[in-house]
């Protein structure tokens, strides 16, 4: 999913989850005091449609106030959600799913044509969902989706109001545990059409059936989450309410978390220093990667070499501990480390470094072996790089103005825009140099590397090399894990030859959090958090 630069708010589980304040066994009803989390959000939520939504705060926000057939447990193990139970079918392409009685927030119930019309509306090419090709492993859906086939085709039904059964194309372990992230949730058609355009803009166009429900919403200032009493598992719920205020500085956050505003905050820098020793200081594993965009439409950007130039200019190293000093590492590849390879092992140590170190001799000789083929001088790349409007990507973008002023003699100016600008920027592909980065959305390197495949709907570079495809698509059919691994591999290498996209890190996390708040669970991959069995206990 398309992440931010820092902010609060993110299969075979390979990478295990952090559970903050599990030192605690004590069971809801047992706790005393008020039960509200207040919670900070890097920007505003740019959409709450389930079929559009891209990002990770408006993702963190569904996954609490909407619930999937599953839900992962702390081990990142499927547990059951709306589906009470599942059967699996010996060839492993048919999944048939018993839904249990829930409700929508506006009394309906929860139906299994609701899960069929959801995914539908978000395959249905009108609908121009970017995520769409995440339904893809469902037989039919990329044909109805490309405008191959017809609705019909897709293999999700309704057998009857509490069963619904998906036949994949092929066996996909992850399958299940991909049921509880937002874009296979269940959308109420009656209700989204009722509300047309604006679904999915404020509180009032929008339902929900999982443990919270959104209550207020005050774009690019706040949002409230309040208990759903009407949440089928409602009585393993303790907080009544979680509050978010809109920080995009994180020295301002992190004030706010030593005023007692904040129940938790991010730590970058200096901030990571001051805390590091204290019991409120953890560490969280993730799966993201930050890497430079490239629009190949702009004069010098459409050459290989200058992109490859511009990537190897960059101190990975040394760019983490600068920007970030929190466990971020200068990148190695695409794919981050930790990624599970699908073979039992570490994608990174499979694949090693596709991305290694350059002098800068060596990224000055190639920028010229470049401008030389275009018939361009330094002094003729007139760049711009697009940042989100944080410090961070300020500090980022400062560095790296000057490392490619330094090494290259390439002068760049930098363009700062909220959050859910970039996006838009980004999707429309108007920007020349961009920064941005992707967290796994499961834990294997397809969710990294089928964002790059010609004409997908995240390819912002607008890549297009028919051996990576080929090797993609070898992938994604592949049944022999091993030789599936090696494909991947062997694809991440035709991406870093080619440079469309220049890896700078693999972020890390440091987060200081209250003692009193106990059993919050934080994802490495997937959405950021789930609220579901935290409670407050202990606070004065």
């Amino acid at each position: 999913m398309q992440k931010k630069w820092f902010g609060t708010a993110m299969a075979v589980a390979m990478m295990g989850t952090v559970l903050v304040g599990c030192g605690n066994d004590s069971k809801p009803g047992e706790v005393s005091g008020e039960q509200v989390l207040n919670m900070s959000l890097g920007d505003d939520l740019p959409n709450m449609d389930i079929s559009k939504a891209t990002d990770q705060y408006s993702f963190l926000m569904m996954a609490n106030s909407m619930e999937g057939l599953v839900r992962l447990d702390k081990d990142g193990n499927a547990q059951p959600g709306i589906a009470e139970s599942w059967e699996i079918s010996p060839d492993s392409k048919t999944y048939t799913f018993k839904l249990r009685d829930a409700k929508w927030s506006n009394g309906d119930a929860v139906k299994a044509e609701d899960f069929v019309y959801s995914w539908k509306r978000t395959l249905n090419p009108d609908t121009a969902s970017q995520y769409s090709f995440m339904l893809y492993w469902v037989k039919g859906a990329t044909e109805y989706n490309t405008g191959k086939g017809s609705d019909a085709e897709v293999a999700v039904k309704a057998v009857d109001e509490k069963t619904l059964q998906v036949t994949l194309n092929n066996p996909t372990p992850f399958f299940l545990n991909q049921m509880s992230f937002p874009i296979f949730y269940a959308q109420n058609q009656k209700f989204v059409e009722s509300k047309g355009k604006d679904y999915g803009t404020s509180v009032d166009t929008l339902l929900f059936n999982g443990p919270f429900k959104m209550t207020n919403w005050v774009h690019d200032t706040s949002v409230e989450l309040e208990k759903n009493a009407d949440y089928w598992d409602a009585s393993k719920v303790t907080l009544q309410k979680v509050n978010f205020q809109v920080v995009k500085d994180t020295t301002a956050a992190v004030n706010m978390y030593e005023a007692g505003q904040l129940d938790r905050v991010g730590l970058v820098r200096d901030h990571v220093d001051r805390y590091k020793d204290s019991a409120e200081y953890s560490l969280k594993p993730e799966l993201t990667n930050g890497y430079l965009i490239f629009n190949p439409k702009v004069k010098g950007l459409d050459n290989a070499k200058i992109r490859t130039a511009l990537t190897w200019a960059i101190d990975r190293d040394m760019y983490a501990d600068i920007v970030y000093h929190n466990g971020t590492v200068g990148a190695t590849g695409y794919v981050p480390n930790g990624t599970s390879d699908s073979a039992g092992g570490d994608f990174r140590k499979s694949a090693g470094d596709t991305l290694t170190k350059h002098t800068d001799a060596e990224a000055k000789a190639m920028l010229e072996e470049g401008l030389k083929e275009l018939g361009m001088k330094a002094a003729d790349l007139k760049l711009q790089l697009l940042v989100d409007d944080s410090d961070v990507a300020k500090k980022s973008s400062e560095l790296l103005q000057e490392q490619w002023r330094s090494k290259l003699g390439v002068n760049i100016d930098v363009q700062g825009v909220p959050f859910k600008l970039r996006l838009e920027k980004e999707r429309n592909k108007d920007y020349q140099i961009g920064l941005s980065l992707w967290g796994a959305d499961y834990n294997d390197p397809m969710t990294f590397l089928d964002l790059f495949v010609t004409g997908g709907s995240f390819n912002k570079v607008s890549y297009a090399n028919p051996k990576y495809d080929e090797l993609i698509n070898m992938a994604k059919a592949e049944a022999d894990v091993k030789k599936r691994a090696e494909q991947m591999v062997e694809a991440e290498k035709v991406l870093m030859k080619d440079m469309p996209i220049g890896p700078i890190f693999f972020r890390g996390k440091a987060f200081a959090t209250k003692e009193y708040v106990k059993n919050l669970v934080v994802f490495p991959y997937g959405v950021d958090y789930d609220f579901k069995h935290v409670t407050i206990e202990g606070k004065k």
